[in-house]
């Protein structure tokens, strides 16, 4: 196993995460190349069975991240991101997945810095976990 590479999706806000991200390389900050961005307009656009179908289809691990609560373009889609992942993390059990596998974080515009470490401290975490080995077909 020394040598997994976690598959890791992010669902990102158009408006604060995803600017992080571009700020990162625009600094040179290097991170790991594991994660596969996808922007939303917010978070809150995120559908739980979005996430679900990510883990199907063979990533070890969710990042769902956007503005800090309060800063939301949308005036409440963190709020209701927060509510699905509260959600999903209750019923991740059901399908053998270990909560850890799924990150809400909030990352503001000019954090490009941390958009990088939250990169690449969830590829350690989830490289210490190991593959995600379970066959989501049978239970969905």
């Amino acid at each position: 196993m020394e040598n997994f590479e976690p598959t890791i999706i992010a669902f990102v806000c158009n408006w604060c995460t995803y600017t992080a991200a571009d700020l990162a390389g625009t600094s040179r900050k290097k991170y790991p190349e594991n994660v596969r961005l996808i922007k939303v307009m917010c978070t809150g656009m995120v559908d739980p069975k979005y996430v679900l179908k990510a883990f199907l289809q063979g990533a070890d691990a969710v990042l769902v991240s956007g503005c800090h609560p309060g800063d939301c373009h949308y005036i409440n889609g963190n709020y209701k991101a927060r509510r699905r992942i509260k959600l999903l993390h209750s019923v991740l059990g059901n399908f053998g997945i270990n909560k850890k596998r799924l990150r809400l974080t909030w990352i503001g515009a000019s954090d490009g810095i941390e958009f990088a470490e939250t990169i690449d401290a969830m590829v350690r975490e989830i490289k210490a976990e190991g593959p995600l080995h379970t066959d989501l077909k049978q239970v969905i």
